[in-house]
């Protein structure tokens, strides 16, 4: 059964955890082409400043036309991320990111090449059973010639992982119950009908207790101590 710490970030379960994401590893998050009645739509709602959304003027000014809201252009960013990475990567919260960059406009018709390089990776102090994996992202705008132009974004984040679970080892011989019953050789079922089945009278005395109830066996289980 699946549980919920093996799941990606969309659900399904994961195939990539903490430990595959070392440091040098680099994440192609495919091509992202800026739709432009979704740039101005975003914009509206969102971050309506005129070189956003009002065409007249933003074609008068010194941006030459209407630009995209950086906080649209990161969003597409993390669609790229979700699809491409958290998809298939078991992935839990982020506790942020330290930098956040908007280096060019972003304008209508855009093609960006986006991609994620994992640049450390510790298991986290917070959450235990989890990773955390630093990583930069980028986009870049590429030319008619699919050649990167500019780079348009840069952020510096930080995400949780789940460790890869540990498989328990299949059960051995010594495991087996079998193998935890008594060794006292034949029961008097086992002896031939013509000799009664011997007993050992040591075996008949019952157990010597202490007035404090039963000694704990030498090496029996430590009382556990409390721990952070």
């Amino acid at each position: 059964m699946t549980t919920p710490a093996t799941r990606s970030g969309t659900g399904q379960p994961a195939e990539l955890f903490f430990e595959d994401l070392v440091p040098g590893l680099t994440v192609d998050l495919g091509v992202v082409t800026v739709d432009g009645d979704e740039m101005v739509a975003f914009a509206r709602r969102f971050d309506p400043q005129w070189y956003h959304v009002d065409p007249d003027l933003a074609g008068k000014s010194r941006h030459g036309g209407l630009i995209a809201s950086g906080f649209y252009t990161v969003s597409l960013f993390m669609r790229a991320y979700v699809d491409h990475l958290l998809s298939r990567a078991a992935a839990d919260a982020s506790p942020g990111l330290e930098e956040l960059r908007w280096l060019a406009p972003v304008r209508a018709g855009d093609r960006l090449a986006v991609r994620v390089d994992v640049m450390g990776a510790r298991p986290s102090t917070a959450r235990p059973g989890l990773g955390t994996v630093s990583l930069t992202g980028t986009m870049l705008r590429l030319g008619p010639d699919d050649r990167p132009e500019q780079e348009v974004l840069r952020t510096r984040f930080r995400g949780w992982f789940a460790a890869r679970p540990t498989e328990a080892e299949p059960a051995g011989p010594a495991d087996s119950p079998e193998a935890n019953l008594p060794d006292h050789g034949p029961t008097g079922a086992d002896q031939p009908a013509s000799e009664p089945a011997e007993t050992n009278p040591a075996e008949t005395e019952p157990a010597e207790t202490s007035p404090d109830g039963p000694e704990q066996p030498e090496g029996g289980p430590a009382k556990a101590e409390p721990h952070d």
